[in-house]
């Protein structure tokens, strides 16, 4: 059994924490991850036998419900039928892969999720992913979702998002999401920026009324 010690989950810290262990098996993390329980902060992935271990910071977790605001106020505006798994494990032990994104979700796919429970032998990959990356950037986890076949990933990476489109195979970066054409990379990060000064309230009604602006001069067109 493979052991470390992670910070405490109430000590204050600037950053994430993150610890990387060589040669777990499968087995092991399995075995973490019933141990360490669904109540925890800390997230998993595992990559053929190298297990990564993250503590998000608080920052970590402000701009991760930013995104999150985003996504289901689109989803809302645009009368678009979704499903919000969090950090729900994502595991597939045929490739030896498996990963806690910080949200996902199914907006294409939704209706072949049969309630609220997913698992990727049968059910597709979540159809958008939501990664922050902010003092420990990491490419591990975006090779895993390649593998788990993820399209969409929006990464942040502390000051600004990255949008990946999975194509032939491999993320490509793209301004615009392919789930919300319109909404492009500049955009979010401009209004995350404003959020920095701005309340989640006055934040979340900027963008519902940026995002019903372009579907009237869709409309209009």
């Amino acid at each position: 059994m493979v052991s470390t010690s992670l910070p405490a989950q109430d000590t204050p810290r600037e950053g994430s924490h993150r610890v990387i262990l060589q040669g777990v098996s499968w087995q092991t993390y399995q075995a973490l991850l019933t141990e360490l329980g669904d109540n925890r902060s800390s997230r998993l992935a595992y990559d053929q036998g190298v297990l990564e271990i993250t503590m998000p910071s608080d920052r970590h977790e402000t701009n991760k419900k930013l995104l999150e605001r985003m996504v289901e106020a689109l989803t809302e505006e645009l009368d678009l039928p979704i499903k919000a798994f969090g950090s729900t494990t994502l595991n597939r032990e045929d490739l030896q892969h498996g990963a806690e994104p910080d949200s996902c979700y199914y907006i294409q796919n939704v209706d072949h999720i049969q309630g609220r429970t997913v698992d990727l032998t049968h059910d597709p990959a979540p159809d958008l992913v939501i990664e922050i990356d902010i003092t420990s950037p990491s490419s591990r986890r975006l090779e895993i979702y390649r593998q788990l076949g993820v399209p969409e990933v929006w990464r942040y990476l502390g000051q600004t998002v990255q949008i990946h489109q999975r194509q032939a195979g491999t993320y490509n970066l793209c301004n615009y999401s392919p789930t919300f054409p319109f909404v492009s990379v500049e955009i979010i990060n401009q209004f995350l920026q404003q959020a920095e000064t701005q309340d989640d309230t006055t934040f979340i009604r900027a963008w519902r009324k940026w995002v019903r602006e372009q579907l009237r001069e869709k409309v209009s067109q």
